[in-house]
């Protein structure tokens, strides 16, 4: 049994907290203890962050016993969200914990195995403490990451790491974010002192073994996949308002809408509502406060401080909280006690994102997820009912990895040349190790440290040169000024001018607001931010001083371009739908419509008003277009 493997004092902890492994578990652990990468695919709840922690705390208690535990960080964990890094940190307590008070039992010496933060959020004093005595366990973001592996102190801290686990490995790596994480990955293999493991994990990743190559640096034979699937038994429907749906919502139909929910919330312990906007998150929020009481509802956004976020996530844990209603912040594995309910207003345009959210319910392999998903137009009925359908048929958006993003790779060259300097040659052959640079060639690297080492000319005289670059012996050295540059302009999150929120009179920090609302806005005006009433003092550059207006009426702030785009996947599903609606509408009279939405019912398990509803909006454009629009056929 794969439990063998581990320190009896870690095997007993396992065995009083749990009835027995996941398969996940099972197949994970021996994949690890051989020491060969390992990409983790398995359902939400299935245990995949555990598996890959248990083995490398094992490690450590090993170490610990035999004396030979020193203060060197060797578990590097890196998470694509600041808020699932913190909830890591609170959630490997209880393990470690436990873990030495079987060692305590067995008359082992007490065992102090030591995990912390370092985020955007870690204070300079804790940064300073952190380099002065390294954690065992070190939890952190990419961005992060980069930093440290720029600075003298994170770099000598990084030296002893002997694994890394990168979490919801697919909220990165279709993005600018994952090429950045995979060349920081690979300057970390150039400064460790030895090979280090590299374990991911994700819920819903397609197609996995292009995962797998990213995660090794192209190397997919060096990688055991272990594969249990994305797919499990979920509770889906759709839930429509009395009045059909239109083009656009009408304030009556939304509230039918908001009457609903109140309705599933009262009926749940705990729920778990995603909107697609932070406006619409304090739009929801306001309306299902007046209907359940301010007290017993709470928003979750980027745009809120990590305070109130926190707050709002332990006081649903602790069951103070009806519900929170939530953007993306959520989406991912925060751990916010058990939810009942799933419900997602709006398509939420992805079929990933989707399982992704509902997973966050029936949170164990024993549970069924619980989702609810709430159409808001008639388009969006169609798209709706193509996800649910996509849901049921095991499919999955797939990652389009970016080749060989150059603005991220010039970063990542001045950031590594800026802590030592390097040979080109070596230098280029260790970024193409990055699997998003595996067809980097030479004529582009040289360009790009060409433009760094000569920058650029203005009237003031040329600016922007970071390297130097000695032709003759091929060396690459950093410019004064190269690291400070690297330090404070790295990552591939773009800048925001948003305002910050300052609550008079100590100015305490309470979020963020879109630099147009925060401009137009005038003395006096009052809006909502995390479901509170705020009035304006003053607006500064940068800053909007603001007091409680003790719960008047307020207005909705706006933020600009944060609708999600609808993936591929999706829209071949909704074409899908449409074309067999196309098929099985041989005419348009009441009886074609009829046999169409039986039709439309029997394959998709929809119900009776949503396949009318879908029938009759796509027969009344049939009508008119004389066809249904589709990939296939196209009407101008």
């Amino acid at each position: 049994m794969s439990l063998d493997l581990f320190h009896p004092a870690v095997r007993a902890w396992f065995a009083g907290e749990f009835a027995e492994p996941t398969p996940p578990q099972q197949m994970v652990w021996p994949a690890i203890y051989s020491g060969r990468n390992t990409l983790i695919a398995a359902p939400t709840g299935s245990g995949k962050t555990l598996a890959a922690f248990l083995a490398a705390i094992d490690m450590l208690v090993r170490q610990a016993v035999a004396g030979e535990l020193e203060d060197a960080t060797q578990i590097l964990y890196v998470s694509p969200l600041k808020a699932l890094s913190n909830d890591i940190e609170r959630n490997l307590r209880c393990p470690l914990a436990g873990i030495a008070r079987q060692l305590e039992s067995l008359g082992a010496d007490s065992v102090q195995i030591r995990a912390q933060v370092r985020t955007g959020d870690t204070t300079p004093a804790e940064r300073t403490a952190m380099s002065k005595r390294p954690p065992h366990i070190l939890v952190t973001t990419p961005e992060s990451l980069y930093l440290m592996l720029t600075s003298n102190s994170g770099r000598s801290m990084l030296k002893t790491v002997r694994s890394v686990i990168v979490d919801e490995i697919h909220a990165i790596a279709g993005t600018k974010r994952g090429a950045h994480l995979s060349l920081s990955l690979e300057r970390l293999t150039a400064l460790a002192a030895q090979p280090f493991l590299r374990i991911g994990l994700s819920a819903t990743q397609n197609p996995i073994a292009e995962v797998a190559r990213f995660l090794t640096g192209g190397d997919a034979e060096d990688c055991v996949i272990v594969d249990t699937g994305h797919w499990r038994e979920r509770d889906l429907a759709l839930e429509l308002p009395d009045t059909p749906l239109e083009a656009v919502m009408s304030t009556e139909v939304w509230d039918e809408i908001y009457d609903r929910l109140a309705m599933l919330i009262g009926s749940h312990r705990t729920t778990l509502v995603f909107v697609n906007t932070r406006r619409m998150a304090e739009r929801v929020t306001r309306h299902l406060g007046e209907r359940l009481g301010k007290e017993h509802v709470a928003s979750h956004h980027g745009s809120m401080a990590k305070e109130q976020r926190l707050a709002a996530e332990q006081q649903l844990k602790a069951g103070s909280l009806k519900a929170i209603v939530a953007t993306a912040s959520l989406e991912l594995g925060i751990d916010i006690g058990d939810i009942d309910l799933v419900c997602q207003i709006g398509s939420p345009r992805s079929i990933s994102a989707f399982l992704q959210r509902v997973g966050r319910s029936g949170h164990s392999l024993n549970k069924t997820p619980r989702g609810r998903l709430f159409p808001l137009s008639r388009d969006e009925l169609v798209e709706c009912a193509a996800l649910l359908q996509a849901a049921r048929l095991g499919e999955l958006d797939q990652l389009n990895i970016p080749q060989k993003p150059l603005d991220v790779l010039a970063q990542q060259i001045v950031a590594e040349v800026a802590a030592r300097d390097w040979n080109e040659t070596e230098l280029y052959e260790r970024m193409r190790c990055a699997y998003p640079y595996r067809c980097l060639t030479r004529v582009e690297f040289d360009a790009i440290t060409c433009m760094l080492a000569d920058g650029f000319s203005t009237r003031r005289g040329r600016r922007a040169a970071y390297l130097h670059r000695d032709a003759v012996n091929q060396r690459l050295r950093a410019r004064r000024g190269a690291r400070l540059t690297a330090l404070t302009c790295g990552g591939a999150i773009p800048d925001n001018a948003d305002y910050q929120v300052l609550l008079a009179p100590s100015d305490v920090f309470i979020g963020t607001l879109n630099e147009d609302f925060a401009v137009e806005s005038m003395v006096g005006d009052i809006f909502q931010l995390g479901n509170m009433s705020y009035r304006i003092l003053k607006t500064e550059p940068g800053r909007v001083r603001v007091e409680d207006a003790s719960g008047q009426p307020p207005t909705i702030p706006f933020w600009l371009g944060e609708a999600p785009s609808r993936s591929d996947e999706l829209s071949a599903a909704v074409s899908r739908l449409r074309d067999y609606v196309a098929k099985t509408l041989a005419n348009l009279d009441p009886d074609g419509l009829a046999h169409a939405s039986f039709q439309l019912m029997t394959e998709t398990g929809l119900t009776k008003n949503a396949a009318d509803q879908i029938t009759q909006y796509l027969g009344a454009a049939k009508g008119v277009l004389g066809a249904i629009p589709t990939q296939q056929t196209i009407v101008l």
